[in-house]
């Protein structure tokens, strides 16, 4: 199945089963390759999907394989309460997930934990393995590292305070979108306690006698800078390999679908496929880019209580869907207290940023809001781009009730009614250089 061009598909949730317990997996993308990827620690196979750049790394894998991915037993939509498996169980189960979606042989993909199973699943079942591809991945893990980091992680688990991003992808600290997908992520992956069990399973595990055994075609990929598993044990796997590929990528992401994703995915596609074919470029147009978000917006869902701040969003949502059609933009997405919108002119931006302003006000709901005029990206119902990032660091800067609008609105609006006041030069966190920021009355 292709993946469509959209920023909401997700493919359908099927079950494998293994004994008592159900797998949970996906099959997606038409490559004549079938190549089952293994995740981390945990996962979710379709709240994944939420995230832009997940979706995209999963998209471009889809175009050159015929992507499996599936959650692990006691983990996101698989059996929750199937008791902590073992690595038979383990093996198993990937057994289940190829014979489900007929894949008699295949390539197996592991990420970080998901790379010991891989690995051995490679070693005792030769027959089924096409190629093994590892990445950020490991045979054995040192306690006393995992013992004392693992402990605080799963206090934080879910939270504002994770410990995921520092350690995992320190690229998004003070992402605040990001922030709330990958609690959510979080909770809907496994519990605390699961976590500690992972982790107990995983201190456990050491397959350095075993990895002389794997006879298939293996390329191992580690981030040099990575935080959680060094790249000394990516380059023992490459030395206990017989015949592995060794590929030492720069950077201190983690998980391989954020930081330099092309660059992994180049070499997955040569190493399965033997060519690497360009991927398709994004639609690039100049627009307004709008940010609003509700201000104290956890404060006052606490006070409200659920429904009644259930109905209060449902009227911002109402009121900001009449006001960018009515200036004639494009409301891209809501963002859980605020909203994402595009124009084609900037002076349409401005007049629906100001009428938001005063109409919410009446509703009794305070906005802030950020405005910037610059290059997008346009892929499939969703955009991104320089020009999105800075018009939500720029919406971040506001204060309660005021609208923030980069000089390039203002540049472009001359001669209009607008009236703009200087907030002075900031830094945007991942933006060269400082940028003027205006107020907007």
């Amino acid at each position: 199945m292709a993946v469509p061009d959209s920023s909401t598909w997700v493919p359908e949730t099927r079950y494998a089963r293994n004994g008592d317990a159900h797998i949970a997996y996906q099959v997606f993308g038409e490559g004549e390759i079938t190549f089952v990827g293994l995740p981390g620690i945990v996962s979710n196979i379709e709240v994944v999907w939420e995230d832009p750049e997940s979706r995209r790394w999963m998209t471009r894998l889809a175009s050159f394989v015929r992507m499996v991915q599936y959650d692990k037993r006691g983990q996101g939509l698989s059996d929750r309460d199937a008791g902590v498996p073992t690595l038979d169980d383990r093996l198993g189960d990937l057994t289940a997930v190829l014979d489900a979606v007929g894949a008699e042989r295949a390539a197996l993909g592991g990420i970080s934990e998901g790379g010991t199973t891989a690995a051995m699943y490679a070693a005792s079942h030769p027959d089924r393995v096409s190629h093994l591809a590892l990445y950020g991945s490991f045979a054995h893990m040192d306690a006393a590292l995992g013992d004392s980091f693992m402990p605080r992680r799963a206090e934080s688990w879910g939270s504002p305070q994770t410990l995921s991003i520092p350690a995992l992808v320190p690229s998004k600290l003070g992402d605040a979108d990001f922030l709330r997908w990958i609690n959510r992520f979080e909770r809907q992956t496994t519990t605390p306690s699961g976590l500690l069990a992972s982790w107990r399973w995983i201190r456990e595990m050491d397959l350095r006698p075993v990895l002389d055994s794997i006879q298939c075609p293996t390329l191992v990929v580690h981030r040099s800078g990575d935080r959680l598993v060094p790249v000394a044990k990516g380059r023992q796997l490459a030395e206990h390999i017989p015949g592995a590929r060794m590929e030492e990528l720069s950077g201190d992401t983690h998980p391989p679908q954020w930081g330099d994703v092309e660059t992994v995915l180049s070499l997955l596609e040569e190493f399965l496929t033997g060519h690497h074919t360009a991927p398709k470029q994004a639609e690039r147009v100049l627009a307004t880019v709008l940010f609003t978000d509700i201000v104290d917006s956890t404060a006052r869902a606490a006070a409200l209580g659920d429904s009644t701040w259930r109905q209060l969003l449902d009227r911002h949502d109402k009121i900001c869907h009449g006001a960018v059609a009515a200036c004639g933009g494009r409301l891209v997405k809501g963002t859980g207290d605020g909203m994402l919108a595009t124009f084609d002119a900037p002076v349409r931006g401005l007049r629906c940023a100001n009428t938001l302003r005063s109409s919410l006000a009446d509703a009794g709901i305070a906005i802030r809001g950020g405005l910037h005029t610059g290059e997008i990206e346009l892929r499939g119902d969703d955009v991104s781009g320089i020009g999105v990032h800075i018009a939500a660091r720029v919406a971040a800067l506001a204060g309660s009730g005021e609208l923030l609008a980069s000089r390039t609105v203002k540049d472009l609006v001359a001669g209009s009614d607008y009236a703009f006041a200087s907030r002075g030069a900031h830094s945007l966190k991942g933006v060269p250089e400082e940028w003027e920021l205006l107020a907007v009355s």
